[in-house]
């Protein structure tokens, strides 16, 4: 295979992690934003005031589009051997994927909070800690993400051989004696 088309691919991960934890984080900001906008509408219909918390839980998942971003530039700066096109590939893609899931997911529960928030005015910190928990999962996506990159990223062919020898560092063996 052409270089060019190796380096295409190994980018077109770079900006799978991006655009797939937007895509994420559209669904879910436009099912708790929608949500958002349905219980304002109760509460205007019931003549009580519509809690502008409600923005809080529709803006949550966007987060995760900032952790793609993230991903996106370590790889764009970490790609630079054509043969590691298919690492880079698939971390973009099954990250973007897994943030993007998380978003979504976090979209929905904030639907239900802005439901429940908007009848009780009661609850906002507990619905925040369901959201914070739904974040958790992107937020170890990008950092397994970083770390694999870290490890393995930028290296092909001997280099890895080198980063990754079988015998423990000098350090290591002199501390266990």
């Amino acid at each position: 295979m052409d270089d060019t088309v190796m380096m295409a691919l190994g980018n077109a991960g770079a900006f799978a992690a991006i655009s797939l934890a937007a895509l994420g984080s559209a669904f879910g900001t436009g099912a708790a934003g929608t949500a958002a906008v349905g219980a304002w509408k109760k509460c205007y219909a019931q003549n009580k005031p519509a809690p502008f918390q409600l923005v809080v839980f529709a803006g949550a998942p966007l987060s995760q589009t900032i952790y793609g971003m993230i991903i996106m530039f370590l790889a764009m700066v970490l790609f630079k051997d054509p043969a590691q096109w298919p690492f880079f590939l698939i971390l973009g893609v099954v990250g973007g994927l897994a943030m993007g899931a998380s978003a979504w997911m976090q979209g929905k529960a904030a639907a239900g909070a802005c439901d429940a928030f908007a009848d009780t005015e009661k609850g906002f910190v507990n619905y925040l800690m369901v959201l914070g928990i739904i974040e958790t999962v992107a937020i170890f996506v990008m950092a397994f993400g970083i770390v694999i990159m870290a490890m393995f990223g930028g290296q092909g062919g001997e280099q890895a051989d080198k980063a990754a020898p079988d015998a423990p560092p000098a350090a290591v063996e002199n501390a266990a004696k």
